[in-house]
């Protein structure tokens, strides 16, 4: 008996969905659920053979990696639970499979938790922290502190376009954390009266360099001529081990209209142009939207990465790198 082409299951379709929407949004959440995303595909593939089985696998982990090309984390996850899919029959495979995303999950709590203790060390009674977009573990080291009795206050920058400073403003204050929300352009202004910039990190290069959110990268520039130390937070998932070969990063671009809605474009119709338009999105009209999700922060404007095996110079992340991951990686839901 020759298995039909297996499906994908609609929870992988869903969780896929949400990754690419933003809904579920921070490298570490981003892991966590597509784990949780292909256990449910083992758990719901009613195919008959073990290869079967193995193809469904695949192309669930296919749909989600193409959700977000720049989270690191989301294929170094892909990896850990296929790579741990083993047995001679599809009830083998699919205990197999189950448990190593359970496992990775676990294990991904855990390194938020001991991430969080270590970079509390860094911060001290009555420091104000200045933070960039949303980082649960740039926020675990806030929470390992005051959990440790240390009274921090925080800057947050709200993180155009999609204000996810709101979220660690919210965060922050459920903690009783005094906060000040600045736009993104007056984080100059503020840097003054900051003794730490704490950011997360989307992926973390071999030399170091820090791929997150857009605008990470001017603010460590400024906050080195303010004398402001950086610091990165960010568990071992989110170290890019394609970059110890030479591979650059992919910076995602996301649509436009996170910039500009259609009602606002139409607003800016140009008297320049012939029909009075602005043209479509991207192109006509004179008017370009660039919308670029990440930059990129060199090694040399970063102060420490903190991660759960220990607080490191960016320059010496690549010896991490090389212990976790060798020096080859490849793509396990490749047909």
């Amino acid at each position: 008996m020759v298995d039909a082409e297996p499906a994908v299951v609609p929870a992988v379709e869903s969780t896929a969905d949400a990754i690419a929407t933003m809904e579920i949004r921070g490298a570490a959440t981003i892991a966590d659920a597509a784990a949780a995303a292909l256990a449910t595909q083992a758990e719901e593939s009613r195919v008959e053979t073990p290869a079967a089985f193995r193809r469904g696998l695949r192309a669930a982990a296919r749909t989600l990696y193409e959700t977000r090309p720049t989270a690191v984390s989301l294929p170094n996850a892909l990896r850990y639970v296929l790579r741990g899919a083993d047995g001679d029959t599809v009830g083998e495979l699919r205990a197999s499979t189950i448990d190593r995303a359970e496992s990775f999950r676990r294990d991904l709590e855990h390194a938020r938790e001991t991430l969080g203790g270590i970079g509390a060390n860094r911060l001290r009674d009555g420091d104000v922290v200045l933070t960039h977009c949303h980082s649960t573990d740039a926020l675990a080291c806030v929470e390992a502190a005051l959990e440790d009795g240390t009274a921090l206050e925080a800057i947050v920058k709200e993180t155009r376009p999609r204000k996810q400073g709101h979220i660690t403003a919210a965060q922050l204050r459920e903690w009783g954390v005094p906060v000040t929300l600045i736009v993104d352009g007056a984080a100059r202004r503020y840097l003054d009266a900051a003794d730490h910039v704490l950011v997360g990190a989307d992926s973390i290069a071999a030399d170091g360099s820090v791929i997150n959110k857009i605008g990470t990268s001017g603010l460590a520039v400024t906050a080195r001529e303010r004398g402001v130390p950086v610091m990165v937070a960010a568990q071992t998932i989110k170290l890019h081990p394609d970059t110890l070969t030479g591979h650059t990063v992919a910076i995602e671009t996301r649509d436009e209209r996170e910039v500009l809605s259609d009602e606002e474009r139409a607003s800016l119709r140009s008297s320049d142009a012939p029909d009075g338009s602005a043209g479509e999105p991207g192109s006509e009209g004179g008017l370009t939207v660039e919308n670029p999700a990440f930059d990129v922060t060199p090694p040399r404007y970063v102060d420490a990465i903190v991660t759960e095996r220990g607080q490191f110079p960016p320059e010496s992340i690549v010896t991490l790198m090389r212990e976790l991951f060798g020096d080859t990686t490849d793509e396990p839901w490749a047909e």
